[in-house]
């Protein structure tokens, strides 16, 4: 017995990362102009909106593009500041704590 599957429904794509060199590369095949961007992520599995996005980060980063948009060092540097905040608002939070254990135990 054969069970068709719906028409449209595909099965999501893993979530997978890759490293910097590796997007220069694709970013440097696509700008080379031998092959398309749609043929450049078929070669090598990759979604053509991830290539997109990675061509347009480059641009940004090397300041040719001027769209709304953080360069990569703006963005490791907005994540920095972050993690940064979130450690302070900890630690005012249990300064808070502290202040209060101690103002109740010298009453």
């Amino acid at each position: 017995m054969f069970i068709m599957e719906p028409m449209g429904k595909k099965k999501p794509r893993p979530r997978r990362s890759f490293t910097s060199e590796f997007k220069a590369e694709i970013v440097e095949l696509c700008r080379r102009g031998d092959r398309t961007v749609g043929q450049v992520a078929k070669d090598f599995d990759l979604t053509e909106t991830a290539v997109r996005q990675w061509l347009k980060q480059a641009e940004r980063d090397a300041g040719t593009r001027t769209d709304d948009g953080l360069t990569t060092s703006e963005k490791d540097e907005l994540a920095q500041l972050r993690r940064e905040n979130r450690r302070l608002r900890e630690d005012v939070d249990i300064l808070k704590r502290a202040t209060a254990f101690f103002a109740k135990e010298t009453r």
